[in-house]
């Protein structure tokens, strides 16, 4: 990605702070978490469509990516700026997703001049979601086993096969898709394809999640025609773009936060529901001990990814294999902590008696229990970070 890495120009806050005060609608102040719960559809009403218009218009849910392709065109320090004055007012981008998140990023490195200038825009005004077609039934951990084919006809590929835990396949517009074009070699004979879901012979089931939720679902392939202007990259060159593109993911995994169900501090509510002692202390000790810890892998968490956000200027790093790990094991704890502290009020699925942020928060703990598991099991992460941080060798 070409981003401007120049020291804001004076006088940005100031032209941020305006803009914000202008076009951010008062009703939505600190309601990212409606956004977050419609993903990976958009809220309905004027006012988060006016947001959207705006912060699309202005290419800053986007702030860094090149203004050519529709982004804001900011440098880091600006972006940065920006950040802080939207926290500030408790605003936030309404534009957002793994097609801002992961594909934008991997095709702006990857893509040709015109796949960027076509694609990209509509990925930054938001009117394009975009799926992730890469686990299969017999290829998960080991996703370089994967076995849909796409077979050169001479003017397009002509794909086959099936992938699963496909998320946001139910509403996405386009996939973006890896695809065995050589059947003699594992990594090296897998290419990126660029697949569009409305395509002739492609079949979306859902896929219903413990949670309640269907985010994921199953996509089948059945002679389904793609350009070969679809391609990204060389042919066989998929496996270096997918590596790249499950950084991003998993960057993003490990720097989330949980964004609905109930978001105070755990010590916060520990206090509302189990009370305190003489000293104002959270009446358990165990309890007490357990969350001192908790909210210190928080913090050091908080204090990694920026860290490592600072070294990934230099180039991508295997950092983001721990960021996952680390933050799939503090959401998962938080989401204990949270059940255990509201008792027998964390375990309703519905009826009455039960608040709907307790309703609420045993589905995202339910939710994040796939966190170990999606964007590479905690075992490969594991791996990676064994092998190209720590620098150990496999031994024969």
């Amino acid at each position: 990605m070409n981003i401007r890495t120049a020291p804001a120009p004076t006088g940005f806050r100031a032209v941020a702070r305006d803009w914000l005060a202008e076009n951010f609608p008062a009703s939505l102040t600190g309601r990212h978490e409606d956004w977050v719960i419609h993903q990976p559809l958009y809220p309905e009403g004027d006012d988060w469509a006016a947001w959207k218009a705006a912060m699309a218009d202005k290419g800053w849910a986007v702030p860094t990516w090149p203004a050519e392709y529709g982004g804001g065109g900011l440098s880091e320090a600006e972006a940065k700026i920006l950040k802080e004055e939207m926290d500030a007012i408790g605003a936030f981008s309404p534009i957002g997703g793994m097609s801002q998140n992961m594909f934008g990023p991997t095709l702006l490195e990857f893509g040709t001049e015109e796949q960027k200038r076509r694609h990209l825009p509509p990925v930054v005004r938001g009117d394009i979601r975009w799926c992730q077609g890469y686990s299969e039934p017999g290829a998960g951990s080991d996703l370089a086993g994967l076995k849909t084919r796409a077979e050169d006809m001479g003017d397009h590929f002509l794909v086959n096969g099936q992938k699963i835990w496909t998320s946001g396949s139910v509403h996405a517009h386009w996939c973006f898709c890896l695809v065995r074009t050589d059947t003699t070699k594992k990594h090296e004979g897998i290419s990126f394809l660029l697949i569009d879901m409305s395509t002739p012979g492609i079949e979306v089931r859902p896929l219903l999640l413990m949670s309640g939720n269907s985010t994921f679902g199953e996509v089948f392939f059945t002679d389904v025609k793609v350009p070969k202007e679809n391609l990204v990259g060389g042919l066989t060159e998929g496996w270096t773009i997918a590596k790249r593109l499950m950084q991003f993911e998993r960057s993003g995994i490990g720097a989330r936060k949980q964004t609905h169900g109930e978001l105070r501090p755990v010590d916060v509510v520990a206090k509302d529901y189990i009370g305190t002692d003489a000293e104002g202390r959270i009446a358990d000790y165990d309890l007490r001990s357990r969350i001192t810890r908790h909210r210190m892998w928080e913090r050091a968490h908080r204090l990694t990814v920026e860290r490592v956000a600072e070294e990934s200027k230099a180039g991508p790093s295997a950092a983001t294999s721990v960021l996952k790990n680390a933050g799939s094991i503090m959401l998962q704890t938080r989401g204990e902590l949270l059940l255990e502290i509201m008792g027998m009020q964390g375990l309703g699925w519905e009826g009455e008696g039960y608040g709907e942020t307790e309703l609420e928060t045993l589905r995202v703990t339910l939710q994040n229990k796939a966190h170990s598991i999606y964007g590479g099991t905690y075992e490969i992460q594991n791996n990676i970070i064994a092998k190209r941080i720590l620098g150990m060798q496999d031994h024969q």
